[in-house]
């Protein structure tokens, strides 16, 4: 059976009214930003941000701080490792305002971890540090030729930085397995054991005093002939 004329118009009477048109997509309201304090690379940072910000995104978007790289934006390769309160993090995975108050370390950062307090202050963003700020394990990485494009080398050496705040590793397997997290699609794996294990590894286990990868390659391009003076 059809609704009464009677039932019809009771129900038209009930209903809300409906908009001419939808208010567009520019006139809306946009959401405040949320206050947000840092302690980024030793320096105090004051910051309004959205809640949806990531920290990578953060850092390279707004900071300029881009030698934290985005590189699978999952949480999967490691390019992206911070140091948040001295424990190596994925920055793509951690919003900023969550992190509210704590001190973040990004590879730009690393040096003045070790510096003395009459050290030259942290180079700006895009500024190369002097050979004398380097933090030891950038040295290493230099020494050891640990690197190829050095796309993963910032995660690579944050992560290497974390390690010092954590129970040593004891040999060079340990420290293959708790540097697993941080991929390296050039394959220099073993270039970066060697650089991390002179700095890393427990003082009575076996460090090499010479990069032991680096020196495999270079007697190996001796006797082939592709080394020239």
């Amino acid at each position: 059976m059809s609704p009464s004329p009677a039932a019809s118009a009771a129900a038209t009477a009930s209903a809300p009214p409906v908009p001419d048109s939808m208010p567009a997509a520019g006139s809306m309201t946009p959401m405040s930003g949320q206050p947000v304090h840092l302690q980024l690379n030793g320096q105090p940072l004051a910051l309004t941000l959205e809640p949806w910000t990531t920290l990578l995104d953060l850092l390279r978007e707004r900071l300029d701080l881009t030698g934290t790289k985005k590189g699978c934006d999952h949480g999967q390769c490691g390019a992206c490792t911070v140091l948040v309160d001295g424990k190596r993090m994925n920055s793509c995975l951690l919003l900023a305002v969550s992190l509210d108050g704590r001190s973040i370390t990004t590879v730009e950062g690393l040096p003045a971890l070790v510096a003395s307090p009459d050290a030259a202050p942290v180079p700006a963003a895009g500024a190369l540090p002097d050979r004398e700020t380097l933090h030891p394990l950038q040295q290493s990485f230099i020494d050891c030729d640990a690197l190829q494009c050095g796309y993963c080398t910032p995660g690579q050496l944050c992560s290497a930085a974390g390690l010092l705040n954590e129970p040593r590793p004891v040999n060079r397997h340990e420290l293959r397995e708790r540097l697993s997290g941080n991929l390296c699609r050039c394959g220099a794996y073993p270039q970066i054991v060697d650089a991390v294990s002179r700095i890393v590894l427990r003082p009575d286990s076996a460090v090499p005093a010479v990069c032991a990868a680096t020196a495999a390659m270079v007697a190996s391009a001796a006797e082939t002939g592709e080394v020239r003076e």
